[in-house]
């Protein structure tokens, strides 16, 4: 082996459990875990992190980069720089809200172009289905996307529409033909419509102007979509816990089915929320305690496979303090590593737990066979941790192009103290090293 790094600690997370280990790096790929004490290779340089905790490198596969088209929302640049100072290795780039969206091959390459020379962080691109882009679907496949998002509901951009029943079951026919995987925003059109719409800025108006209803029906229908077409599917950002069941019995039955949930459902509660505080407003929104605590549960029991950020940025002028009017998105690249562990401990869960839910699940859905895991022939990307330290957040301290979050004053378990991408320091205590992510594409 040719090994030029050997990062060591007394808390490596692997496949395995944790463990004191020497991960051994040959050209940005792990060569070897070996046993702590194992003697360092001629030529190879030597960092020892002493007690904190490395792991695998975060995988988020739901952001809006935004970038190119709205890049004074967020972009590129800032986006990927906060990622590596949290931790996150690889994320990729949801298909809106950048103008071109990600809907043909054309849109896709303008956007890789955009991305090549600004990424911090390995960066790969979800494609879109739109009711008129059907054609378009093999050929972005074809060209790299990861899989293709749609909305049951409307998207909040013009660019974006949604996809009724019929021409859902038409996407999802056309990508079943491929194998490919359809992600899904379900909320059902009819139940928002029937809720009631007050606008102004009580958080209990807006909670019940997206009922958990909304969510359960459109989440049973797509597993009837997907058990008749025999068709990958995912449910993004799960709000509702009353899914769970039915997600679990579908799960049994065999249906092809994963699901995420996201930092903000896992960690803040709308009892929390004051009036006018849109900086917490997302869609769906956040829901109350009783209906968190059985969020944790589905993540205990395997029916939720991973957690991803949903990073939707926007400027500050688009968060009135109107939650019917204000843009709904809440930004946490940065602060979801910490956030999930902060609750993640208290509620008796380990950092492998974290490591699954965040890494492994992720890299898993995307099918990034080389992310995810500390073991021989993965790329070298890691997180190190000081999980026992705290901080308090400060949006001042955030990459993210507006510093807006619904984090703000919290105090929160777990330092990135580094962050490590094949086997190069990218982040190390807030400094930012200059761009060296690479973009993927699906089994690449």
């Amino acid at each position: 082996m040719d090994v030029n790094l050997v990062l060591r600690s007394t808390r490596v997370i692997t496949p395995e459990g944790t463990r004191p280990a020497s991960i051994a790096v040959s050209g940005g790929t792990i060569a070897a875990v070996l046993p702590y004490e194992a003697e360092v290779p001629a030529g190879a340089r030597l960092e020892d992190v002493g007690d904190d905790v490395v792991l695998p490198g975060l995988v988020d596969t739901h952001v809006h980069v935004n970038d190119p088209g709205r890049t004074e929302w967020e972009g590129f640049w800032t986006a990927t720089r906060a990622a590596a100072a949290g931790g996150i290795t690889t994320l990729l780039d949801m298909p809106l809200n950048s103008l071109p969206p990600t809907t043909t091959v054309e849109n896709l390459r303008v956007k890789q172009e955009v991305a090549r020379a600004k990424a911090h962080v390995d960066v790969g691109f979800w494609g879109g289905a739109l009711p008129d882009n059907v054609k378009d679907l093999r050929p972005l496949h074809d060209a790299g996307v990861f899989g293709f998002k749609c909305f049951l509901s409307p998207s909040g951009v013009e660019e974006f529409p949604e996809l009724d029943q019929e021409r859902l079951a038409t996407s999802l026919a056309e990508i079943s033909g491929f194998d490919g995987l359809m992600i899904v925003h379900a909320e059902d059109p009819h139940h928002l419509a029937a809720a009631p719409q007050r606008p102004g800025g009580a958080y209990a108006d807006f909670l019940a102007s997206r009922p958990r209803d909304a969510e359960n029906t459109a989440i049973e229908n797509l597993i009837n979509q997907a058990r008749r077409l025999d068709a990958r599917v995912h449910v993004l950002h799960l709000s509702s816990s009353d899914a769970l069941p039915v997600l679990a019995a579908a799960k049994a039955e065999g249906v092809k089915i994963t699901v995420e949930s996201c930092p903000h459902f896992l960690t803040l509660t709308a009892e929390e929320i004051p009036d006018g505080a849109t900086e917490f407003k997302c869609c769906p929104p956040i829901r109350e305690a009783v209906n968190q605590d059985a969020l944790w549960q589905g993540l205990a029991d395997g029916t939720i496979d991973c957690i991803v950020s949903d990073h939707s940025p926007s400027t500050a002028d688009l968060k009135t303090p109107d939650f019917a009017s204000a843009w709904g998105g809440i930004s946490s690249l940065q602060l979801g590593l910490p956030a999930i562990w902060t609750e993640a401990r208290r509620r008796g869960f380990d950092l492998t737990d974290v490591v699954r839910w965040m890494s492994e699940g992720p890299a898993r859905l995307a099918g990034l066979t080389r992310k995810g895991a500390i073991e021989a022939g993965r790329d070298a990307d890691f997180a190190v941790l000081a999980p026992e330290a705290t901080f308090t957040v400060d949006p001042a301290d955030l990459q993210h192009r507006n510093r807006i979050t619904a984090y703000a004053g919290k105090t929160l378990h777990g330092v990135v103290t580094s962050t490590w991408l094949r086997g190069e320091r990218i982040a190390d205590n807030g400094t930012l090293a200059e761009p060296s992510g690479r973009l993927l594409e699906r089994n690449n």
